[in-house]
């Protein structure tokens, strides 16, 4: 039996979360057209101040701005592999916070109808793997 953990199972997971936010994030800025859940940052503005109705507007705004920054940057670093497991634990808190916001917001089913829950187990998964395959990580390791 060998130490060595899979190495594909690893790269999928990480491209799936990647992929599945940042088609969340084109869908804010228009580019799934008819199949748009928000189809432009206004609308998922207006989203996101449903689901952070306890903050002031211009928090619950600048919330969505964030969001969408870290739904961006999140997910780069998961497809090269760089600060690999910064990013997965980002990714699941990240993921974690819109699940508990959904919940609360709108009620438990939300974020099951999404997946939200499993992304961020799926992140805290990835997060905490002894070494990243097929990764910047990897190759600049010593």
């Amino acid at each position: 039996m060998t130490d060595q953990q899979p190495q594909f199972p690893q790269l999928f997971l990480r491209l799936a979360i990647s992929v599945t936010m940042l088609s969340a994030v084109a869908d804010r800025f228009g580019f799934w057209g008819e199949n748009a859940a928000w189809g432009n940052m206004a609308n998922f503005s207006a989203y996101t101040r449903k689901l952070t109705f306890f903050l002031p507007e211009v928090l619950s705004t600048c919330s969505a701005y964030a969001a969408t920054f870290f739904e961006i940057l999140f997910p780069l670093m998961l497809i090269l592999g760089f600060k690999t497991r910064i990013a997965a634990y980002g990714s699941s808190l990240l993921l974690l916070i819109f699940a508990i916001s959904m919940a609360i917001a709108l009620g438990p089913k939300a974020p099951l109808d999404y997946s939200v829950w499993v992304g961020s187990a799926g992140a805290l998964l990835l997060a905490v793997q002894k070494q990243y395959s097929f990764s910047i990580d990897q190759s600049t390791q010593k």
